[in-house]
């Protein structure tokens, strides 16, 4: 029976990680590829974004690279293969979906997340605290957004988002009060404050901080380029006033852009 795509990616990376096979890939290990795993994850979210299946294709083949390369790496230390990963990822989702293939009755999304919590949390008895098991490696922003998620599953949560509100004003309130100290390490503390306390506001109305900051970057990008291209002289020429008309000119240009 003829190999298929995927078995044949399998051994063009296993050939490549051979002694006569690529020198590059095979000085790779887990840690050199953290990267790269990242940036690749990374850039397929922006093809999602882009709404370019093409484009997507592309990525989440990258992504796959990576993932075939850290199991064939695993492979060579006798660790596990890929096969192993494909098994683990199998027997989690048959266990987390009593619901599809078991007797499990559900009603709604919220029942089901709320099974998988308690499936997760059977499966992961070593864990000895709430917060454990929050990504050292991902953003902040994002960490922060998870924390925030594993305390209130436990009831750590404002009565309302007034309170919420706020709770968030009085961390600007300590910010300012240490800026006026100028005591750079209090500043900082309380600046995270504000952000984590804001990371909560977008939790309660079930916003993603990380999507929100990425979109918020990406439309800045967009204007700043758009002033860029529309300014008359030299931006560092500008006055903040002459700097303030050209950023709202631009901000309409774009709008008007996408209404045509």
């Amino acid at each position: 029976m003829e190999k298929t795509e995927l078995e044949k990616l399998i051994d063009v990376i296993a050939q490549l990680r051979a002694p006569n096979g690529c020198p590059w890939d095979r000085e790779q290990t887990h840690k050199s590829l953290k990267p790269n795993m990242l940036e690749e994850a990374y850039e397929a979210v922006d093809a999602m974004d882009s709404g370019d299946m093409n484009h997507l294709k592309e990525e989440l083949g990258d992504v796959l690279l990576q993932v075939i390369l850290h199991a064939q790496i695993a492979k060579e230390e006798g660790a596990f293969n890929i096969e192993d990963v494909a098994k683990g990822i199998k027997d989690k989702l048959i266990h987390r979906h009593p619901h599809v293939f078991g007797d499990t009755k559900v009603t709604s999304t919220k029942e089901v997340l709320e099974n998988w919590d308690k499936l997760k949390q059977e499966e992961k008895k070593h864990r000895k605290s709430v917060m454990d098991g929050v990504s050292k490696s991902q953003s902040a922003l994002m960490s922060a957004q998870k924390i925030s998620k594993k305390a209130v599953k436990v009831g750590f949560e404002w009565p309302n988002e007034k309170s919420l509100y706020d709770c968030i004003y009085s961390e600007f309130e300590e910010f300012k009060e240490a800026e006026k100290e100028q005591d750079k390490d209090h500043m900082e503390e309380e600046f995270g404050d504000i952000l984590f306390a804001t990371v909560n506001l977008a939790r309660w109305n079930k916003i993603d901080a990380e999507q929100a900051l990425l979109k918020a970057n990406k439309k800045f990008m967009a204007r700043f380029r758009k002033m860029e291209e529309i300014a008359e002289k030299p931006l560092t020429d500008y006055s903040f006033e002459e700097y303030d008309a050209l950023w709202k000119k631009a901000k309409n240009l774009l709008l008007s852009d996408i209404k045509d």
